[in-house]
């Protein structure tokens, strides 16, 4: 019988994919992002896949280390 994975939600997609496109704007890597915003590079990969209910407090972080605010992450490109 063959393992069960729930598909991604379309909010953390949409999520994920905002914060992959502003990392690449900012030219910066994974690793980078995750040292600006005191997380770790797996947890930032796994945002940007939408694999992990990513807090409020963590999308604070990631918007601060881009200077950018908390909306902008959230609104429509």
């Amino acid at each position: 019988m063959g393992l069960f994975v729930p598909s991604v939600p379309h909010h953390r997609q949409i999520l994920g994919k905002r914060i992959r496109l502003y990392r690449k704007l900012s030219c910066l890597t994974q690793e980078k992002l995750a040292e600006k915003a005191e997380l770790a590079p797996s947890y930032i990969s796994d945002v940007e896949r939408g694999r992990v209910n990513i807090s409020v407090d963590a999308v604070q972080r990631i918007a601060k280390a881009f200077g950018i605010h908390l909306r902008d992450l959230f609104e429509d490109a």
